[in-house]
């Protein structure tokens, strides 16, 4: 009577079971040391040899000469067990018998001694299938069975099974069976049987048991039907439904050859298979492509096949049409052939350079380096020199945009911040903003960032300068205005240095009131022209003022004694004294002559300032 291979050829001795050689040896010495558990748990994939690793250890503890690793097989609970019809060994399909009144009944015959053997051993298959309360009722007696009681749990999903239970068994698992062992043992199959077979059609068939002996071995069975006793990879692919070798062959061979016409027409062909068994083949292929050293296709070109078959995967996860995939996948594929390699680049660049064929370059001598610039000089020079005139217009393309953004910032960025260089992916400028300024600019540094990256280019780094005390320039053009200059305050430096000028205060203050009239004062040599000197204290914007100036406290009273002396024999700019006015000017007057005045007052919010005692 014909027997199916998976049965016929099931393992009956730990030495006969296939592709777990570590379990096999751990349960063999567990037998012949007497060192044996109350319950074990074996899972892993299907087909992998987990009931017929039970039945063996069954067999093995209640033979005759055993405990042993190697049962005689002619003993009667040796050949009771071979043929399943062994009272003490009890099989139970967890899948069907998955009920608590099920697990009361397996329980109420453990309390019964074993009638044959040895001990009473039940196998529980497919475990992971039982209930919450068939686990729950099991515990206590797999935990503490009777001595002469032995468990043994299979399942394929043991994440399913509690931690309890888990706890209380030894747990084996069963890995998936190599190829070359599932091939190998195939072929010795065959030749019991009498049946010819190439080795690439049993590498097809134990390519698609994925691991599992079973399922190889009925696909064999399928196979000698189908190929009328001899087995070849044209007949099984056909009976598998996978793509031939062959057609792979020619499809590569036709890209490396750039044959585009038979490309497409293979491309036909494979469209009639499906789109995802298409490129897993192929994915196959080029493996062992890759480990063939003789191979036509260099490594970096494998590389881009196998990123092209990652992308057309994962068009298909997007439910993307086969038919497109395939089209695309054979485009993008004949297209790396056109990207020469690395080394070819350069092993052609190196021959161009030691046969003379590419010019270089002649040497030209450096002239001799030029005597020092003083320091102003160089400095200006630096500045004039770095980047270029390019980098400059993208500055100025970087204002605008700032300017587009807000007008009050892009008028401060544009007046305090000056352009020094752009080299090395670093925009470096110059800042002289202070109070109100300054805080503006640091809260839009993020949209700065953000314009410099823009304009010029992603990772950009800005490395801003801060100005030297006492190295201050005179304003920009833009502020080409002259703005007022503030009178000393009480207890001030003596007169031979610039009176400080009056920070921007927070918030708007009160109108401030005019001190006594005093003499004239000299004006700073880096100021624009001269403001009458003995003019009311006006607060400037803090956002004009640069930053290296310290800020003092706004005048609230007339002058000292000695510093109005001072101030009284200082000499003025020209060396003249300034006349004195014919008429008494009012704040709006000095508003109208001195625009920046006006600007600075609505800044701070000052509406009226006594002039009464100020000199033109």
């Amino acid at each position: 009577m014909f027997q199916a291979l998976a049965i016929k050829y099931r393992p009956k001795t730990f030495s006969e079971l296939i592709g777990q050689d570590s379990i096999s040896q751990t349960l063999s010495l567990a037998l012949d040391t007497g060192r044996l558990g109350h319950a074990y748990l074996f899972s892993g994939l299907r087909g992998s040899g987990k009931t017929s690793s039970a039945r063996i250890f069954a067999k093995s503890l209640n033979c005759d000469k055993g405990p042993t690793s190697t049962p005689c097989g002619e003993c009667e609970n040796c050949r009771a067990a071979a043929s399943g019809r062994h009272l003490d060994i009890i099989e139970m399909d967890a899948a069907s018998s998955r009920k608590i009144d099920d697990i009361r009944d397996l329980i109420e015959q453990t309390r019964y001694a074993p009638a044959m053997g040895r001990y009473k051993i039940f196998i529980i298959d497919e475990v992971h299938m039982l209930t919450k309360e068939s686990y729950n009722a099991l515990l206590k007696t797999l935990e503490e069975p009777p001595q002469y009681v032995k468990f043994i749990l299979a399942t394929t999903d043991v994440f399913n099974i509690p931690p309890t239970i888990l706890s209380r068994t030894q747990h084996f698992r069963f890995k998936k069976i190599p190829q070359k062992v599932v091939v190998a043992h195939l072929e010795t199959i065959l030749s019991k049987e009498n049946i010819e077979g190439e080795t690439q059609a049993l590498e097809m068939i134990a390519r698609s048991g994925n691991g599992s002996l079973r399922d190889a071995l009925t696909l064999l069975d399928q196979a000698i039907i189908y190929s009328k006793g001899h087995l070849n990879a044209t007949l099984v692919a056909q009976m598998l439904g996978i793509l031939d070798p062959e057609i792979l062959q020619r499809f590569f061979d036709a890209m490396l050859r750039g044959e585009r016409g038979e490309v497409f027409a293979i491309l036909e062909m494979l469209e009639g298979y499906e789109c995802e068994m298409v490129l897993e083949e192929m994915g196959l292929y080029l493996k062992d492509v890759l480990k063939d050293p003789n191979a036509p296709l260099s490594l970096p070109l494998l590389d881009r096949f196998f990123r092209v078959l990652t992308d057309s995967t994962q068009l298909l996860f997007l439910n993307a049409n086969n038919s497109f995939v395939l089209t695309l996948t054979a485009l993008k594929m004949l297209e790396a052939f056109k990207i020469a390699s690395l080394d070819e680049q350069i092993a052609k660049l190196e021959n161009e350079l030691f046969s003379g064929s590419v010019p270089v370059a002649p040497s030209v001598a450096l002239p001799a380096p030029a005597a020092p610039l003083p320091p102003a000089v160089a400095e200006s020079a630096a500045s004039d020199s770095a980047g270029g005139t390019f980098a400059r217009e993208l500055f100025a393309e970087l204002v605008q945009k700032i300017y587009a953004r807000s007008f009050e910032l892009g008028q401060c960025f544009e007046t305090h911040i000056t352009f020094v260089s752009f080299e090395n992916n670093e925009l470096c400028w110059r800042s002289s903003a202070s109070g109100a300024c300054k805080e503006r600019l640091r809260l839009a540094y993020s949209f700065i960032r953000m314009c410099v990256e823009d304009v010029y280019g992603v990772g950009t780094k800005i490395v801003p300068q801060k100005v030297p005390a006492g190295a201050e320039s005179a304003p920009k053009p833009a502020d080409s205005m002259p703005a007022p200059t503030m009178s000393p305050a009480p207890d001030s430096a003596p007169t031979d240095s610039v009176a400080p000028l009056a920070p921007a205060p927070a918030k708007p203050e009160p109108a401030l009131s005019a001190p006594a009239p005093a003499a004239p004062q000299p004006m700073p040599e880096t100021a624009m022209p001269p403001v009458p000197a003995d003019s009311a204290p006006l607060a400037q914007s803090a956002d004009s003022a640069p930053e290296s100036i310290a800020p003092t406290a706004p005048p609230a009273a007339a002058p000292t004694h000695d510093a109005q002396q001072s101030a009284d024999s200082a000499p003025a700019l020209d060396s003249a004294p300034a006349p004195k006015p014919s008429a008494t000017p009012t704040f709006e007057e000095l508003k109208e002559e001195f625009p920046l005045l006006g600007k600075v007052s609505e800044l701070l919010g000052i509406k009226h300032i006594d002039v009464s005692d100020v000199k033109q």
